[in-house]
């Protein structure tokens, strides 16, 4: 891995002891008066160390009684330098025999052997003159001592990258002697140092980087596998003093006027001077690039553009370019960034917390698009949590957790679909949708590869929408994005952001709308994700039983609080905006209505009106549901809705019976047509008249929501088998009753989506391992012509719904549908009529009996002399008997089915027919 400008360069195969406040445990303990002086980092002691310190001191001594003893003191600086130049030499002998040692298992013992065969008088009394001189610019030895952090995490989610690897520990002072000019800082309080070193710290930048003092610029750096820190201003390069875990500091005698000149720091890892120098920004000289505006937001809920705000956003700062993360964490005693930057060792990159809003924030210099990262949180016990972004733009690959900063360069070339996307009112528009499991539609194709294939399928089926499932990054495949743990990230399983923003381009430029599953209602425990984010229950309800979902072994969102609800609501904005999405399908819309949802009495709490709605529920989806509509016109959303809730597509203004306003959404999903009508078809023909009502019910609630009819991919999982599997009889008269029932679907009030595989009679169970079995249309297996009859009829169907007003112009209303027969049981007959907003009719008629009808009588509307079939599921070139009515059909001037007219069509065997005016 190549090193980034703020981490230290280490072998791959080096040691990397367990990291406890900085420090490394293994390291040997303080000098004490007596004991071995400080060691380099090879175990050798340095024996010039008391004498250095003992002639500086002295000379400064003289230099301030006689102004005549410079030049004096120049010669013993002379002297001092030949005494240090003789060390240098020693250590770097002392530390090739450790290193040697180190090889055969006896560093260690080694490093203390070679300290003590050091001069004893010489040793000892540069140890003691060293470790007073650090106990004085600590303040205290004691806040020198490591501090035991918990790491509650595996080893590997705190280095995504280096499974079972960790960096080194920061190195301790060796008091090397700062550059001249260069004054000594002011000790840290003992507690504030001990803060900023275990994570804890509110505000960093108060300590960091630099600041006006009395006599200069004090500068100082958190830097903890540095060996030297320079900074470099004005001209000028002073060495900071090495103030030990990886702190150096100065007092700089610059100029006294503010404001606090530019500079950069140099630092050091390497032994010599230029080994593995790094010039670079310190990221503590920038003041917060989130304004007042943002903040105030923030804390109101309000923020419609949060993904603007938090997260993390390459900018350029001051001329600086690098990457500004911002978090919510409210309870967190502290925040600091890990990433591929630094080696995954936040240490060196606390953040600051930006008063009440919760929000902590950084700008970390040289760090752009790609790198990953996550936030080192410590909670408010002490204990340290390592944690994915949760306004992440873009994510690793599952099982790999970590965040990735991203930045957008994709052009979009869609303005025409945008720009009519709004003309026409979705419920008085053609809608039929195509959904799709993305990952497994066919199999292995990333975004782009499905961008070349998956238009061109869907246009020529002539499907006016795909829904798209999953497109939020999730953990676990298996539950088809449905546990989401990336909101605000397409999943990585197949490209980037970019790419998915490509294949939403590439179908709107064929015609073809985008909607997407959205998930508010709940999201998984894992320990990296949402889950206690800070420590405590963040985005779920601090009362269990209000945030376990008994269900799913998830957590529900709470719903009242503004930060939450600012989240989800921005979210769905941002799906729109970001990805001109057109439309969000919102899952499990039940679950989030009701405090009693799959709960027993006892286990849950009233609301405040003694009921069982979820008020802060109901009121989050009336917030974005409004939100979106305002800004994002043409875009629709549609509730996966199981029960009888009143007013789920009510305008949200609107009161209705039961003292609520309406949610706010375009459609719902109508899961009662849903189930009524496949209990209807999976009855053997000779039982279904005792079962018609199943039929027809759906009529009697038809215009109480704006209605989606769902054949979905939770039809055809889980035991419940494909639709055609649903059919009773032999292989023919399921595939007639395939046909049939999609004849009836596509005529009914209402819109249309049917999920992949069921276009084509897969016989098989949809799984996400494999898909759908396409081969089934390979021209080269025996019953090929059977599935590519169904799909020919999907075809059609749509052909003719686009083409026939009739058929969605007046779906929500009353005016545009009328019953011609539909008490006919012991027929299994059914025959409706539907009309244009210009009152242009067209007649369906259903046959769900494996016997043929002959001059069935049918009434019909005045002023029409004749009709045709354009349509006949029966049709031999979709696998049908090819009975039907070729001639147009006279109307009898003889009134019918009390109607002033009739006609007599042939009705085909387990098949429905649709007839026009001729």
């Amino acid at each position: 891995m190549t090193p980034r400008p703020d981490s230290r360069p280490f072998s791959e195969t080096s040691p990397r002891p367990v990291r406890t406040g900085g420090r490394d445990e293994d390291a040997a303990p303080a000098a004490s008066p007596g004991a071995a002086g400080p060691k380099d980092p090879a175990g050798a002691a340095d024996p010039a160390g008391g004498k250095a310190a003992a002639g500086k001191t002295a000379a400064k001594k003289t230099a301030a009684k006689k102004a005549a003893a410079k030049r004096t003191a120049t010669e013993k600086a002379v002297a001092k330098k030949a005494v240090a130049k003789k060390a240098v030499a020693k250590k770097a002998a002392t530390r090739k025999t450790t290193a040697k040692k180190a090889v055969t298992g006896k560093k260690a013992v080694t490093g203390k052997a070679t300290a003590k065969k050091a001069p004893a008088g010489k040793t000892a009394a540069g140890s003691a003159g060293k470790t007073a001189a650090r106990k004085v610019a600590a303040g205290k030895t004691a806040a020198s001592e490591p501090v035991a952090l918990r790491q509650d995490e595996p080893l590997k989610d705190h280095a995504p990258n280096w499974p079972g690897a960790r960096p080194p520990a920061p190195r301790r002072s060796d008091d090397a002697p700062a550059g001249q000019g260069v004054g000594r800082a002011a000790a840290l309080d003992p507690g504030e140092r001990q803060r900023l070193l275990h994570g804890s710290h509110h505000d960093p930048h108060t300590v960091l980087g630099a600041h006006r003092v009395p006599g200069g610029v004090l500068f100082r750096a958190l830097r903890p596998y540095a060996r030297r820190v320079a900074v470099l201003a004005e001209g000028v390069r002073a060495e900071l003093h090495d103030d030990g875990d990886g702190l150096f500091s100065g007092v700089l005698p610059l100029a006294a006027e503010p404001p606090v000149p530019s500079y950069r720091l140099l630092v050091r890892y390497g032994e010599e001077p230029g080994q593995d120098e790094l010039e670079t920004e310190d990221p503590y000289r920038f003041l917060p690039s989130l304004g007042e505006l943002d903040l105030h937001l923030i804390g109101e809920g309000r923020h419609e553009e949060l993904w603007r705000a938090l997260g993390a956003r390459p900018m350029t700062v001051d001329g600086v370019a690098g990457t500004r993360f911002t978090v919510w964490a409210p309870n967190a005693l502290g925040v600091r960034v890990a990433g591929d930057f630094n080696c995954w060792d936040a240490t060196a990159a606390p953040m600051r917390s930006l008063g009440g809003s919760g929000v902590w924030e950084l700008f970390l210099p040289g760090v752009g698009a790609g790198a990953l990262y996550k936030f080192d949180i410590t909670r408010p016990d002490g204990s340290h949590t390592l944690r994915a972004d949760p306004m992440a733009r873009r994510t690793e690959t599952p099982p790999a957790t970590a965040s990735i900063v991203e930045e957008s360069a994709y052009t979009w070339h869609d303005e025409e679909w945008l720009a009519r996307r709004a003309e026409r009112a979705p419920h008085q528009a053609p809608l039929s949708v195509y959904e799709v499991h993305l990952p497994s539609w066919r199999p292995g194709l990333t975004y782009r590869e499905l961008a070349e294939q998956l238009p061109a399928y869907v246009k020529d089926l002539g499907f006016t929408h795909v829904e798209l499932m999953p497109v939020a990054e999730h953990p676990f495949g298996g539950s088809w994005g449905y546990q989401v743990t990336g909101f605000y990230a397409p999943t990585a399983r197949m490209g980037t952001p970019d790419d998915f923003r490509y294949l939403v381009d590439r179908l709107h430029q064929e015609g073809i709308g985008v909607l997407m599953d959205w998930v508010p209602a709940h999201f998984p425990k894992d320990e990296w994700a949402l889950a206690r984010f800070d420590g405590t229950a963040l985005y779920e309800h601090s009362d269990p039983a209000r945030a376990e979902h008994p269900d799913w072994g998830t957590l529900e969102f709470n719903f009242g609080r503004t930060e939450v609800r600012n989240f989800l609501v921005a979210n769905a904005v941002y799906w729109c905006e970001e990805f001109h999405i057109d439309g969000l399908r919102v899952d499990a819309v039940a679950s989030m209505l009701y405090l009693d949802y799959s709960r027993e009495s006892g286990q849950w709490t009233p609301n405040v009106y003694g009921g069982r709605e979820n008020l802060d529920a109901v009121a989050f989806l009336q917030e974005m549901n409004a939100t979106v509509y305002r800004r994002c016109p043409g875009v629709i959303t549609a509730a996966e809705e199981s029960t009888a809730w009143d007013g789920v597509t009510r305008a949200t203004h609107h009161t209705g019976p039961g003292g609520f306003g309406g949610l706010g959404f375009g459609f719902k999903w109508n899961m009662g047509w849903m189930h009524d009508s496949l209990e209807y078809m999976v009855r053997e023909p000779v039982h279904r008249k005792y079962h018609h009502n199943e039929m027809t019910f759906s009529m009697v609630y038809a215009y109480s929501e704006n209605y989606i009819l769902p054949i979905s991919h939770d039809e055809v999982v889980h035991g419940k088998r494909s639709l055609v599997s649903k059919m009773p009889g032999d292989w023919w008269q399921q595939r007639a009753d395939h046909r049939a029932y999609l004849g009836f679907m596509w005529s009914h009030p209402g819109k249309q989506l049917l999920f992949m595989g069921q276009e084509f009679a897969q016989g098989a169970e949809w799984s996400e391992a494999h898909g759908p079995d396409w081969w089934l249309l390979d021209p080269a297996y025996s019953a090929a012509g059977d599935h590519q009859g169904v799909r020919d009829l999907v075809r059609d169907l749509n052909r003719v719904y686009t083409a026939t007003p009739a058929l969605w112009e007046l779906d929500t209303d009353p005016a545009g549908f009328s019953w011609i027969e539909g008490g006919a049981a012991d027929d299994n007959v059914f025959a409706f009529l539907r009309y244009a907003a210009d009152g242009s009719p067209l007649i369906a008629v259903s046959n769900f009996s494996p016997v043929v009808r002959h001059e069935y009588p049918i009434g019909v509307p005045e002023g029409f002399p004749a009709w045709r079939e354009v349509l006949n599921t029966d049709t031999a070139r979709y696998g049908g008997s090819g009975v039907g009515n070729p001639g147009p059909l006279k109307a009898d001037a003889a009134p019918v089915h009390g109607r002033p007219a009739g006609i007599a069509p042939t009705l085909p065997p387990l098949a429905t027919i649709w007839l026009v005016p001729a």
